[in-house]
């Protein structure tokens, strides 16, 4: 049998949903991307638990979405409709940890970027490895993640250089930043993790749920969920434009392979 893509087990009154993707470093496929759905219901209705832990198999969190070529993605060419469309599904999955009822805790080491880190701002709590790496590469290849939530976690100034440059940052200035609540030695991340996940489990159910509902709704109250949605609304456009960088990203990433692609592009900013 398979090993599931995305794994969910209980310890104690904390659900752990893990992706266990890592020969791929956890990139968001489609099919990832429908069981994480998924698996982040269950470990909502579940009962048992009041805490819910995000985490990754291997050596990184999340690199972002798949974007090696593939005949679903070769359909939305030049289509804005289409790629709305699938963007659409893109927000309703990095949403999700919004959305739920009991606080999200994401436990991160190695890469976080793209939808990876849109994933991780929604969750309500991060705790970091020291080797993480955050950021939203995207603008390199002339996409930007649909879900901008970054410039209400850190600020329209910091937000708008890591999304302009697509540049990365550490684990270190990520907590500088307040993207991220606690940075950890990489050998203690699970340990951390779980310590802090069971010191919020003793709080009551209700009291959590009813904390994370006011602040969210507080959120909402300023224009967070409209602000998401007019992101997507724009930038579905932006995925169906033909313009010189992704275009020329594309025939590399088409003919030579999407390393072949990430390396011509990195190549211009090693400086």
């Amino acid at each position: 049998m398979a090993e599931s893509i995305v794994t969910y087990v209980v310890d104690g009154r904390i659900g752990i949903v893990t992706l266990n993707r890592p020969d791929k470093l956890n990139a968001i496929s489609a099919e990832l991307r429908r069981a994480l759905v998924e698996r982040l219901h269950e470990a909502d209705r579940d009962p048992a638990t009041s805490v819910v832990v995000l985490r990754a198999a291997g050596r990184s969190f999340c690199a972002g979405y798949d974007i090696s070529p593939n005949p679903a993605r070769a359909a939305r060419k030049g289509n804005a409709l289409a790629w709305h469309e699938s963007l659409t599904d893109d927000v309703a999955l990095e949403i999700t940890p919004w959305d739920m009822r009991k606080p999200v805790i994401a436990s991160v080491r190695g890469h976080c970027l793209g939808g990876g880190c849109e994933l991780v701002m929604m969750c309500d709590i991060t705790i970091a490895a020291d080797d993480a790496l955050f950021g939203e590469p995207e603008i390199r290849f002339s996409n930007v993640g649909p879900a901008l939530i970054m410039p209400f976690v850190i600020g329209f100034k910091r937000a708008r250089e890591l999304l302009y440059l697509g540049d990365p940052i550490d684990a270190k200035t990520a907590l500088q930043y307040g993207m991220v609540n606690r940075v950890v030695p990489g050998a203690e991340l699970e340990a951390a993790t779980l310590k802090f996940a069971r010191r919020m489990a003793l709080m009551s159910p209700e009291a959590l749920a009813a904390t994370k509902l006011a602040i969210n709704r507080g959120a909402d109250a300023a224009g967070f969920r409209n602000a998401i949605r007019a992101g997507l609304d724009v930038l579905a456009g932006l995925y169906a434009a033909r313009t010189e960088v992704g275009t020329k990203f594309d025939e590399i990433r088409e003919k030579e392979g999407l390393g072949a692609a990430l390396r011509w592009r990195a190549a211009q900013f090693s400086d």
